[in-house]
C-alpha cells in the first residue's frame, strides 16, 4: 500500500474507488478527461471534498492510475491481478482494499463505494449517505434519482408494462415516483458489507441526487455526452488557483476574426476589458505568456501593448510552453492556458488548468478544466484573469491599464 495516514484507533469512513487499467468499451477509461480532469481524478476529488470522508483509497493494478490518482491525494491499494480480471466484482476489489487497510492497523467503520465512471458525482451527497449509516438509519444507502417513467420489458414478441397498468395512464402528479440507481456512490457498514459480501442489504437507504448528475460512461458515446454538457452540470465562478497565465491569441484575445484591407493589412478586434484585467494580472506579479502560430505583427503589437511577451509563428505549442514554464521555474500543474481551437489542445494537455473560451470548437471544450462563460474577444480573458486573482495573495495594484 502506499502514501495515507498514520495509525489510528478510531473507526474510519474510507472512500474505496475501484479503478482498474483494463477497459473494453472505453480503452483507460479511468484515465479519460471529462471536463479536462482525468475520470479517477474526479472521483477522488469528489470523494475528498466530502467533509465526512476520512480517507480516499484508490485500488488499481495499473501504475499510471496510481501515479494519477496518487497526486490526487489518494491512497492506492495495489490491486492483485486475479481481482482485476473482466469477470471480477467490484465487491472483490473494496473487500480486499478493506483487508489492505485493516492490514496496516487501520480499523474501517463505514465505506462509501464509488464508482469513477459516474463523473459528476455530488460530494453533498455522499455526505447525506454518511450521515445515515453514521446515525443507524440505515445499514445501506445507494445514490439514486426521481423518475415517473413509464417502463417496459419485452415479453417474446410483445410488450409488457412493468411500473404501471398499461389501461391506466395517471398525470404525474398523481403517480408514485420511482428511483432510478445512479451507479455513483453506495454507502454502507464494514461489518456489514463483510457478511453480505454485497453492497445492498439489511435496511436500504437512497440518496436522491440530481437526475443531471446520473450519467454513467460504460461506451464512447457517453463519454463524449459527458464531456459536452460537463460545464453545465458543474457551472461555476470558483477560484482558479493558477501561477502563471497562458493565452492563444486568435480566437482569445479577439473574436476570430480579421479585417483586410486593400494593401493586404489586418486588423483585429480586441476587448480594452481584457486589457484591463492583463494589467491587473501584471500588478498581482503573476506571468503571462500569449502563445500563438500566427505570423502577422498585430500579435506581436498587442502583446507590446499589454506589457506581456509574444512567442508566436510557434506550430508546437505544447513544446514553447514547456521550455518557457522551465524558463520562469512555474510547475506546469500550477499554470492555466485559455484556448479555442484544436492547435491548443497539445499545450492544454500539460497543464493543470485547461480553460476554453465559451465559443471555443467542441473537442477543446470538453479537453477544458474550466469552459468560461465569455467568448474571445469579448471579456474571455477577463473573466479568466478574475478568477485567478480571486485566489491570488494579496498584491498592490498600481500604474496605468491597457
Amino acid at each position: 500500500m502506499e502514501g495515507g495516514a498514520g495509525p489510528v484507533t478510531h473507526a474510519l469512513t474510507v472512500a474505496i474507488i475501484p479503478a482498474r487499467g483494463g477497459s473494453k468499451g472505453v480503452p483507460r477509461k479511468n484515465l479519460r478527461p471529462v471536463g479536462g480532469v482525468p475520470l479517477v481524478v474526479r472521483a477522488a476529488r469528489a470523494a475528498a471534498a466530502a467533509s465526512a470522508v476520512d480517507l480516499v483509497v484508490v485500488t488499481t493494478d495499473d501504475a499510471e492510475i496510481a501515479e494519477a490518482a496518487a497526486a490526487a491525494g489518494a491512497r492506492i491499494v495495489r490491486r492483485p491481478a486475479e481481482l482485476a480480471g473482466d469477470t471480477a466484482s467490484s465487491e472483490s476489489a473494496v473487500l480486499h482494499a478493506m483487508d489492505e487497510l485493516e492490514g496496516d492497523g487501520l480499523t474501517v467503520g463505514a465505506v462509501v463505494f464509488i464508482q469513477a465512471t459516474s463523473p459528476f458525482i455530488p460530494s453533498g451527497g455522499v455526505d447525506e449517505a454518511i450521515e445515515h449509516i453514521r446515525a443507524d438509519r440505515f445499514d445501506s444507502v445507494f445514490s439514486a434519482h426521481e423518475t415517473y417513467g413509464f417502463l417496459w420489458r419485452r415479453d417474446d414478441d410483445y410488450a409488457a408494462a412493468i411500473n404501471h397498468d398499461a389501461a391506466h395512464r395517471p398525470r404525474r402528479q398523481d403517480r408514485e415516483p420511482h428511483y432510478l440507481e445512479t451507479g455513483a456512490f453506495y454507502a454502507f457498514t464494514a461489518e456489514g458489507f463483510r457478511a453480505a459480501g454485497h453492497r445492498f442489504f439489511g435496511r436500504i437507504g437512497i440518496v436522491e441526487v440530481p437526475e443531471r448528475t446520473a450519467i454513467e460512461i460504460d461506451d464512447e458515446q457517453q463519454l463524449a455526452v459527458a464531456s459536452a454538457i460537463a460545464d453545465v452540470v458543474e457551472p461555476g465562478d470558483e477560484p482558479i488557483p493558477a501561477k502563471a497565465m497562458v493565452t492563444d491569441f486568435d480566437g482569445v484575445h479577439t473574436d476570430d476574426t480579421a479585417f483586410v484591407d486593400a494593401d493586404g493589412h489586418e486588423f483585429v478586434r480586441v476587448s480594452r476589458s481584457d486589457g484591463m484585467g492583463v494589467s491587473r494580472l501584471r500588478r498581482a506579479g503573476i506571468p503571462m505568456l500569449i502563445l500563438s502560430t500566427e505570423t502577422n505583427t498585430v500579435v506581436g503589437a498587442r502583446g507590446r501593448k499589454l506589457g506581456v511577451p509574444v512567442a508566436q509563428a510557434i506550430d508546437d505549442k505544447a513544446s514553447a510552453l514547456a521550455a518557457w514554464a522551465a524558463d520562469e521555474g512555474i510547475d506546469l500543474a500550477d499554470i492555466a492556458y485559455l484556448g479555442n481551437d484544436v492547435n491548443d489542445l497539445g499545450a492544454m494537455g500539460i497543464v493543470g488548468w485547461p480553460v476554453a473560451v465559451a465559443d471555443a470548437r467542441p473537442e477543446v471544450r470538453a479537453a477544458a478544466r474550466v469552459v468560461l462563460t465569455r467568448r474571445g474577444g469579448d471579456g474571455a480573458v477577463r473573466e479568466l484573469i478574475e478568477r485567478v486573482l480571486v485566489a491570488a495573495p494579496p498584491a498592490a495594484e498600481t500604474g496605468p491599464a491597457a
